[in-house]
């Protein structure tokens, strides 16, 4: 352990690997696999072989590379699903909507086309203009 805060760089690297390799609940995946498309391999599973690096070490390079852009081709997939509609991350409204009231601080009460939903409160700065 290093001590004091003027030696906090030198724990740095092992804090954002931590932070890359752990898995977010807001998108449910590391962030490590959302970039690259596979999980990262630790330096335990090198010195001390897991499955998942013996089955990659004993195929051949072009058997290799068919599966690396298999995964690297599945990645967009990932990413997509890790950051579908969860929490507060989903959508509240579908677009359109139509501005009923202008509220002096900012609000605006909504309701959609054909004027079947409820009203609802949102704040101006998260609408965008519509445009037919």
């Amino acid at each position: 352990m290093v001590q004091g805060s003027r030696k906090w760089h030198e724990k740095l690297p092992f804090a954002l690997l931590g932070y890359r390799t752990t898995v977010l609940t807001s998108t449910g995946a590391t962030p490590y696999l959302l970039v690259y498309g596979t999980e990262a391999v630790i330096l335990a599973e090198v010195e001390i072989p897991s499955l998942r690096v013996i089955v990659e070490v004993e195929i051949d390079d072009n058997e290799w590379f068919k599966i690396r852009l298999e995964q690297l081709s599945l990645i967009d997939e990932k990413r997509m699903t890790s950051v579908e509609e969860k929490g507060k991350f989903s959508q509240n409204w579908q677009d359109p909507f139509i501005v009923k009231k202008v509220m002096p601080n900012g609000a605006l009460y909504l309701t959609d086309i054909e004027g079947k939903m409820v009203e609802m409160t949102i704040n101006a700065d998260a609408v965008k203009r519509y445009y037919v």
